[in-house]
């Protein structure tokens, strides 16, 4: 755990305010759900509630599924980080962070099909390693709606760069994102 320095008062009603520069690092805005926890120490944790990482195990067997079916590499993302991961080695991708991008992507709402690697605003779509070096560029991003809001994506890539994926492929990637969302409801 690192420590930042900072210090806050609990308010009558019991609420700590989260500092701005804490919230803009963390990406935490109004309305982001929190999942609290106690340290054995009795420290309080706050982390960002991943409603996709719920079901992570789900998630997986989903993410196994795909790659079986297409043979590409099949990744589940909450708005942050890669949760499932199939086709290649897990700990090349699990938990990895999100590229700004990807989260754009995301948030426009619209699955995209990228073909064209010539195109700069594609070459920043990536999956970041822990020193945020670019490692990855997906060729098929579905985002998961539930009710309204991304809460994930559905990542396809082929296993050799220099294979184009067609529109077969993204309507898998479509119908995962979509029956992901509705498993996420209940």
């Amino acid at each position: 755990m690192k420590a930042t320095g900072i210090v806050r008062r609990i308010d009558d009603l019991g609420r700590i305010v989260i500092p701005k520069e804490i919230r803009r690092s963390l990406r935490i805005r109004e309305g982001t759900p929190l999942e609290i926890f106690v340290d054995r120490e009795g420290g309080v944790i706050l982390k960002k509630y991943s409603i996709v990482g719920r079901l992570e195990e789900f998630a997986q067997e989903y993410a196994d599924s795909l790659h079986q079916s297409l043979g590409h590499l099949a990744l589940i993302c909450d708005p942050d980080t890669v949760v499932a991961v199939s086709g290649v080695s897990r700990k090349e991708f699990l938990n990895k962070k999100l590229d700004t991008t990807i989260k754009k992507v995301m948030e426009e709402q619209n699955s995209l099909l990228i073909n064209d690697n010539g195109d700069p605003y594609f070459e920043e779509i990536a999956i970041l390693d822990e020193t945020e070096n670019y490692r990855t560029i997906p060729k098929v991003i579905s985002p998961i709606i539930l009710e309204g809001d991304a809460i994930g994506a559905v990542i396809l890539m082929p296993k050799d760069p220099g294979v184009k994926l067609g529109d077969i492929v993204l309507k898998m990637a479509q119908t995962a994102a979509g029956f992901l969302a509705k498993q996420m409801e209940t």
